[in-house]
């Protein structure tokens, strides 16, 4: 690997500490109520929201009235998307007249944009109408972030609060985040990609003419158009995903420049990371914080390193007929198959893993042409439950969960009772952290053996063998942990895919929302106990070397089996062996 993608990847990394760490601590004030100037200019729209929805700003829900809260408003959010996909013939903003969206996409597209996956069995520039992309989907990209940030805030105020029954109101938590956090960044964000060239306009198409070489006359093309900048923005913050065109972030109108993409790129991973240095602040101790970022990029950094060096070692089926395969001043080298020369390799192999890390799903690059080995840290990172950044607050919570099971894990190895943050961790607790880790991963393998079994899911295989396994693989760990990107070469908008994947995704976002707000109601009722001299520091360079072997151990134990029968396959037939 060069010293150059070597550069860029620690650009990346100081860039995103350095921005990370103000808006954690924005993030902060904004949650207790201390964020005086947003507060001045927002505080009149805030209040108004509550007025016209009836809500009450001093509320404080029991955790599983905030789970009702949290399951209802999401429900309702997910029927609209599906009612106005089926009616989008009959709407407005409808240039393309474009038709209704087929009853399982429709289902699949409401599912996966209410649980922050934002899987697409649909080319968003051919099937979405204008009103359908803005009211439908841009809509649920700012909502289901803002979703995962609640409940990560409540899953704070359980660490925090003495003997209390309560974790604050769902509805005020939504406001806060949606209004004060994620509007904001996304006008802002949304004005740069624009600036860069990002399309933002309601002209459908333009007609382009070209001359194909040889060709004795002119052919036209219609280029696709639409206001895509803003959906675009509020789709890297919310760690959402979907893109306005099929080609996502590939797309020249989504993402025109190298300086769009490093900007894009900060966008995904931004408000994972700063919630780490907000949680530091509402525990009152920053150290805290520090420590789960580290264990984040303990994981990610190796990860990036071997994605790069992976592609950029490249094919040795082309290095054997003669391809160097080598970095060079006129050529990036490597494996450059189905990645953007505008980006080459370290820029898409960075966006691959931080996409996936991230619970992202935004591609640049087409990751079922990576090699079988650049591909698995992608898939592995996903398959991980999306902790390591994660969702917007979803990746936080996640991390937290582990952080409870390897504070668990250590007391059982000194025989005393765990305790993490002050608060005991008993066998509730340790229940329904299981639950967080083993649904989702259930989900994974029962979904993708079924897939290799029913006719149609293997019929939907463009290629078979491990690759064909490794993009089943691929598809059901994207929906069970909400991450949405796809390694391609599997045609997903059957009935069959577009179910069973929409199922994963509600398993991998509700059934770990529950247990993780059962977690923080439980917590929040318990005392808090001083630390003694047989207390864990869960801030220490020990504790996080011993929570990144639980998540490893974990990871391993539950897919190794998996990705030894498609991407490892895969590279020692490539490899000849």
């Amino acid at each position: 690997m060069s010293s150059n993608a070597g550069l860029q990847v620690l650009i990346f990394l100081v860039a995103l500490l350095a921005l990370a760490l103000p808006l954690g601590a924005y993030m902060a004030r904004v949650f207790s109520g201390e964020a005086t100037l947003a507060q001045r200019v927002l505080g009149p729209i805030e209040r108004g929201i509550y007025r016209l929805a009836g809500v009450r700003e001093d509320e404080d829900m029991p955790w599983h009235r905030y789970a009702g809260a949290v399951l209802v408003f999401n429900l309702a959010g997910a029927l609209v998307v599906y009612g106005l996909q089926r009616a989008q013939r009959w709407l407005p903003l409808n240039p393309a007249n474009m038709g209704a969206v087929s009853p399982e996409v429709s289902f699949n597209t409401a599912v996966s944009f209410a649980t922050n996956t934002n899987w697409q069995a649909y080319s968003g520039e051919t099937s979405m109408s204008f009103l359908t992309q803005m009211l439908a989907l841009t809509v649920q990209n700012f909502v289901s972030a803002a979703t995962g940030i609640a409940v990560l805030i409540a899953l704070m105020r359980g660490f925090t609060r003495r003997e209390a029954t309560g974790l604050g109101s769902f509805w005020v938590d939504l406001t806060k985040a949606t209004l004060y956090v994620l509007v904001p960044l996304s006008f802002a964000l949304a004005l740069v990609l624009v600036s860069e060239g990002v399309v933002q306009t309601f002209t459908p198409s333009v007609s382009a003419t070209w001359i194909e070489a040889g060709a004795t006359g002119a052919r036209a093309q219609s280029i696709a158009l639409g206001p895509a900048a803003s959906q675009i923005a509020i789709k890297q913050l919310g760690t959402n995903g979907g893109g306005f065109f099929n080609a996502n972030a590939a797309h020249p109108f989504e993402n025109p420049t190298p300086l769009s993409n490093f900007v894009q790129l900060l966008a995904i991973v931004l408000i994972p990371a700063s919630l780490c240095f907000t949680f530091g602040r509402q525990v009152k101790d920053r150290r805290q914080g520090w420590a789960l970022l580290g264990a984040m990029l303990v994981i990610f950094v190796p990860l990036v390193f071997a994605t790069i060096a992976a592609e950029q070692a490249g094919n040795p089926n082309l290095t054997a007929l003669g391809v160097d395969p080598s970095a060079s001043a006129m050529s990036s080298g490597g494996n450059m198959e189905g990645k953007e020369t505008r980006f080459g390799i370290t820029q898409s192999a960075l966006w691959a893993t931080a996409t996936t890390a991230a619970s992202n799903g935004s591609v640049n690059a087409m990751h079922d042409s990576f090699t079988p080995l650049g591909g698995v840290a992608p898939l592995w990172l996903m398959q991980l439950g999306e902790i390591v950044f994660g969702g917007v607050g979803s990746g936080l919570y996640g991390m937290l969960v582990y952080a409870i099971i390897a504070v668990f894990i250590a007391g059982l190895m000194v025989g005393r009772t765990p305790e993490f943050l002050g608060k005991k961790i008993e066998a509730y607790e340790m229940k329904m952290a299981s639950l967080v880790i083993l649904l989702p991963s259930a989900a994974v393998l029962i979904g993708t053996a079924i897939a290799c079994l029913v006719p149609e899911g293997a019929r939907a295989v463009a290629n078979p063998g491990p690759h064909g396994f490794t993009e089943i693989l691929y598809a059901f760990s994207s929906g069970a942990n909400n991450n949405g990107s796809a390694f391609g070469g599997l045609t997903v908008n059957g009935r069959f895919y577009s179910t069973a994947i929409g199922l994963c995704m509600l398993i991998g976002r509700y059934w770990v929302i529950v247990p993780v707000l059962a977690i923080a109601g439980s917590l929040a009722k318990k005392k808090s106990i001083p630390p003694s001299s047989g207390t864990l520091p869960t801030h220490t360079p020990l504790f996080v070397g011993l929570l990144v072997a639980t998540i490893v151990l974990v990871g391993a134990l539950t897919f190794l089996p998996a990705l030894a029968l498609g991407p490892v396959v895969e590279h020692l037939s490539l490899a000849g062996r």
